[in-house]
């Protein structure tokens, strides 16, 4: 077998796990309701209340599997559970403000990158004269990193007081990210790929631009890759070499085909649907920082923290992303209960 095969049936025994377990459990159970039952009507008091007491917890453990556990488990498995995730970041509207913004938000997605075990990097780094950071590209890897930080694309609002601000007056700033999806896999291969053919990509080599001391305009190290069927453009000068460039080129390149190739799959699942389920808007308004409140609004499940601090430190954002993967969860679940 081949490593790509080895890697698909290891993914598909993770994914009966769960269904494993559920089966087993209700086994279980149910050969001990089934014994607990014949002590229903024992002689003795104390037996049958303890029989009693047991046989309600059967039943409700088996109810549970029958109300939740199983239906959850008609969800079909996330065919991107394993991917990791590239993060792009822009400012918006807030000029330095935004730029000092951009950088925390990196800083929070570092942060949570850390408290989940994950490897987190930043490739590119547009910084700007005032210490803060106009866009950025950030890598984050990791087992079911995609699934739970694509939920990050949409508009981040801040409203706080700039340090540079007099008068004590607050501003409104934005940051945009885009969440693209991730594979290690054909990396090494791109020619191989059947994602991206090479022979579709425009090649172009440049100076680099901007600070970066003596080595800046020297060589030609600065690379632009044009996707022609699409006209999606990626350049890349952060790196020392032009093969480094190129590299990590093409792995944005190949995320952002990837998530161009999962937008549309969603489109058309959605499309056949008589109910439209709305999909996230990647110029829409998702949350709001209010520094001088202390709390973080998450508009799409409507609920604030009044501690913006363990938002920024990761914490707090983790438990805003498990919610929203379970109301995702959820309404995936309800789409397969209506079909």
């Amino acid at each position: 077998f081949s490593l790509a095969e080895d890697v698909t049936k290891v993914r598909r025994i993770k994914e009966l796990e769960a269904l494993e377990a559920a089966w087993n459990e209700w086994s279980h159970t149910r050969q001990s309701l089934q014994e607990t039952s014949a002590l229903l009507n024992d002689q003795d008091p104390a037996m049958r209340a303890l029989a009693v007491e047991e046989h309600a917890a059967l039943t409700q453990t088996l109810s549970a599997l029958l109300e939740t556990t199983f239906p959850a488990l008609l969800v079909p498995p996330s065919p991107t559970a394993h991917l990791s995730a590239l993060l792009e970041l822009k400012t918006g509207v807030g000029g330095s403000e935004a730029s000092l913004f951009c950088g925390d938000v990196i800083r929070m997605y570092l942060r949570i990158a850390a408290l989940m075990g994950w490897k987190a990097a930043v490739l590119a780094n547009n910084a700007t004269e005032n210490g803060g950071v106009k866009d950025a590209i950030v890598e984050v890897k990791g087992e079911g990193v995609y699934d739970l930080l694509r939920w990050e694309s949409g508009v981040h609002r801040v409203q706080r007081v700039p340090a540079t601000e007099a008068s004590g007056r607050v501003h409104t700033s934005t940051v945009a990210v885009v969440v693209l999806p991730l594979s290690e896999e054909v990396d090494s291969a791109p020619e191989k790929d059947d994602l991206l053919s090479m022979d579709d990509v425009k090649i172009e080599v440049m100076r680099s631009r901007g600070a970066g001391g003596q080595h800046v305009n020297k060589t030609e190290s600065a690379v632009r890759l044009t996707h022609l069927p699409s006209g999606i453009t990626v350049s890349m000068q952060d790196e020392r070499s032009q093969h480094q460039n190129r590299r990590r080129a093409i792995q944005v390149l190949r995320a952002r085909l990837m998530d161009r190739k999962l937008s549309q799959e969603v489109v058309d699942r959605r499309a056949v649907r008589r109910n439209l389920v709305r999909s996230a808007d990647r110029s829409e308004k998702i949350r709001t920082y209010n520094f001088a409140q202390d709390r973080v609004t998450d508009h799409r499940l409507g609920f604030s923290i009044m501690n913006l601090a363990s938002v920024m430190e990761g914490e707090g954002l983790h438990d805003i992303l498990k919610a929203l993967e379970r109301k995702h969860h959820d309404e995936l679940l309800q789409d397969v209960l209506s079909e």
